[in-house]
């Protein structure tokens, strides 16, 4: 009998896939604009370092991450391309800025201020982005409130202006178009303002997934491509609408741990939220809501076995779950359970998984914790 190292619960990455969907959708937008990769969060869950390198060398322009720690390790780990921190910085943070050569997004002037500062201690001149809140409500400088701003960063000589960005609330939305091409509209008045202003930008950059994928008006200088690239589309972008083609980039796998055959009407699981209803055959399985597996799939949700679907039975707890293989021909302990991913003729994908656990794909991978295996492919 072999024996395991590790927990065998194991995410798989594909780097092919992600370099496939990559090609995939730039081809599919057809304009000569900038590409940039979204590896915030680990890049959703799929490991950053990894996939940053891999999309570098198939040419990606821009990486995006949400926090300068996140821009520090793709610059440790030896990217080059320019990276873009959409969170924008916390104070004492300006001089990591300059020393990883880091693009941070601006959204108020004492930002700015802090930032021309250490440039003028350093004896550098650094680029920077300024966020707009066209109507996402979130970050950013008021669209309305634009124009003084503006005015304002007229006054800092050691920072320079090189792009503008919004972010779309409803670009997934169809029925919301109308939103969406109203702070698109908003946008290019904004973008006027800086103009007039004297700066002169070298990006533009409104559009997210959904957006690059749905809205053609909202491709400028430079789209984010976040979701996609991983193959996490079924419920990000709009149904009824041209899309790339895109592959599956995670997979999430683990072992039958111990089986036993349980008789009818005995409870399983915290809170005792199951009985079985005849004589089961009962799996359990080393993951759990530590390891970012929801605990809303209780009872709900389902695993493949043996190329068959088996049942999510009784409360997931933190390092285990619970699965019915009654019917599952075969099932013994070490048998292969694919949580997400392909098993010979059948699949689960994120997006269902999601649905489950009413929530979003981009929840579930990222959720996969630091505590489950990650195997790299290509």
């Amino acid at each position: 009998m072999s024996t395991l190292q590790y927990r065998p619960t194991t995410s798989h990455i594909d780097l092919n896939n992600l370099a496939f969907n990559f090609k995939s959708v730039r081809r599919f937008l057809g304009r000569n604009i900038k590409h940039l990769a979204v590896v915030k969060a680990n890049a959703y869950g799929h490991g950053a370092t990894e996939c940053a390198r891999r999309l570098e060398k198939e040419g990606v322009d821009w990486f995006g991450v949400a926090l300068l720690e996140e821009g520090v390790e793709l610059r440790n780990s030896g990217i080059t391309k320019p990276i873009l921190i959409l969170g924008g910085l916390w104070p004492g943070q300006e001089h990591l800025v300059i020393k990883h050569r880091l693009v941070p997004v601006i959204f108020d002037v004492e930002q700015a201020a802090l930032l021309d500062a250490e440039c003028s201690k350093a004896g550098f001149t650094i680029d920077y982005h300024v966020k707009i809140d066209t109507g996402m409500g979130r970050l950013g400088v008021r669209y309305d409130q634009a124009g003084e701003m503006a005015a304002a960063l007229k006054a800092f000589t050691k920072i320079r202006l090189d792009g503008l960005m919004t972010h779309f609330a409803a670009a997934d939305d169809l029925d919301q178009l109308h939103f969406s091409e109203q702070q698109m509209s908003r946008f290019d008045r904004v973008s006027k303002e800086f103009l007039n202003a004297g700066f002169a930008p070298t990006y533009f950059d409104l559009a997210n997934s959904p957006g690059a994928i749905a809205i053609p008006a909202a491709r400028r200088s430079m789209v984010r491509l976040g979701g996609i690239l991983y193959g996490l589309a079924g419920d990000v972008l709009p149904k009824g609408i041209a899309v790339p083609e895109l592959r599956p980039v995670l997979s999430l796998t683990s072992k039958i741990a111990q089986i036993r055959r349980v008789p009818a009407g005995e409870s399983l699981g915290y809170g005792r939220t199951f009985f079985t209803k005849r004589e089961s055959l009962i799996a359990t399985v080393p993951i759990g809501y530590a390891d970012g597996f929801p605990r809303s799939l209780s009872n709900v949700g389902q695993v493949i076995v043996n190329n068959t679907f088996a049942p999510i039975v009784g409360r997931i707890s933190m390092d285990w779950t619970i699965v019915d293989v009654t019917d599952v021909a075969g099932a013994a302990v070490g048998c292969d359970v694919t949580l997400i991913g392909r098993s010979e003729s059948l699949a689960i994908d994120a997006a269902e998984i999601a649905a489950d656990a009413g929530t979003i794909s981009y929840e579930i991978t990222c959720g996969i914790g630091p505590r489950v295996r990650r195997s790299f492919i290509g």
